[in-house]
């Protein structure tokens, strides 16, 4: 996934060579970018927050993180 922090709107905007782009409001400074993009996340697959974890990528555009089993990724 690439995440592009401090847009104008919070947005999942598709897939682009293979990678997922997600635009957030949130700067990137203490992790608000990552939660932001987990609130967004949670709620476009309807699934809670708590259950999506962030592997790898804290401190870059560039993130991995965990869906639980059986969701559907956003097209």
């Amino acid at each position: 996934m690439r995440v592009q922090p401090k847009a104008r709107a919070s947005a999942i905007v598709g897939w682009q060579a293979g990678t997922l782009r997600v635009r957030v409001t949130a700067a990137p400074e203490d992790g608000r970018a990552n939660r932001a993009v987990i609130e967004l996340l949670a709620e476009r697959l309807s699934i809670p927050p708590s259950s999506i974890a962030l592997v790898r990528g804290a401190a870059s555009r560039d993130k991995w993180f965990r869906l639980p089993a059986g969701a559907a990724l956003p097209e």
